[in-house]
């Protein structure tokens, strides 16, 4: 019996999100399809994060167990070939990728495990590409990138998130999180926040997102967003980003409980 980490990175634009769904494609379902298929037996993943329809990953992580007899280090390169099997034409490229597999102790659990994660979102701030609406938000009007950066400065540390997450939303726990560190740097055209933390709440960076959108714009002051935490109000916080311009970009886990001891390996 083994169990496997998997890093997957995929784009959110022809799934229905993270979680499987009957009669939708979802990733979480192409990727039990596809290690049922390796591993001849009914494979069933843990996921680090349910993203949502439209959203992207260039590190998601999930976790299976199995008594099978593909080697662990070859399922990546078995796992994305059957990802395109059907889809023979020159230069086809496949929407999902396993990027590694690597065997972990029994006890280790892609979510419970984890130590926080980093996301970012993409804005195109200029004249809109129709050939980028899958990949990012477009906003025509400039935005004060610096304004959205010290407003984000308000949302680090640790704090009751409720005013960000989604209304109507059922959380089992408390709605405190810690957010580690909030950045918004420009490029040109390309406006990209980054934020890290220990967990997020459902939609809860998009919120942020379209929040601080509204300062970029002008529309409402930095020091505001200091009394959207403090109001624990959905209803004092801006609207909710697009999703498409949302990626998950890192998961951290502590290194030392990734490591499979020789113990565990006989």
């Amino acid at each position: 019996m083994k169990n496997v980490l998997l890093t997957i990175a995929y784009d959110g634009t022809g799934f229905s999100g993270w979680q499987r769904q009957p009669g939708r494609r979802t990733v979480q379902g192409e990727v039990e399809r596809v290690l049922s298929l390796l591993c001849k037996q009914e494979v069933t993943v843990c996921g680090t994060s349910r993203t949502d329809a439209g959203v992207h990953a260039l590190d998601q992580h999930c976790s299976f167990c199995g008594d099978f007899g593909i080697p662990v280090e070859r399922i990546p390169m078995a796992a994305n070939h059957l990802f395109l099997a059907g889809n023979h034409r020159p230069g086809a490229v496949s929407d999902l990728r396993i990027v590694e597999a690597r065997e972990v102790p029994m006890g280790f659990h892609a979510r419970f495990n984890s130590r926080g994660k980093r996301y970012i979102y993409k804005i195109r701030n200029g004249e809109t590409d129709m050939f980028q609406r899958n990949t990012c938000y477009q906003i025509a009007d400039l935005l004060d990138h610096e304004a959205m950066h010290r407003a984000g400065q308000y949302i680090v540390g640790e704090h009751d998130f409720r005013c960000f997450m989604a209304a109507g939303s059922q959380v089992g726990e408390d709605t405190v999180r810690t957010v580690y560190d909030l950045s918004v740097n420009r490029d040109g055209q390309w406006i990209t926040l980054s934020i890290s933390g220990n967990g997020f709440l459902y939609n809860m960076v998009r919120i942020i997102t379209g929040t601080l959108v509204e300062v970029g714009l002008g529309r409402r002051s930095e020091e505001s967003v200091a009394a959207v935490i403090e109001g624990k109000s959905r209803a004092l916080a801006g609207h909710t980003a697009p999703p498409q311009g949302l990626y998950l970009d890192k998961v951290f886990y502590d290194e030392t409980e990734l490591r499979v001891t020789n113990r565990e390996r006989s």
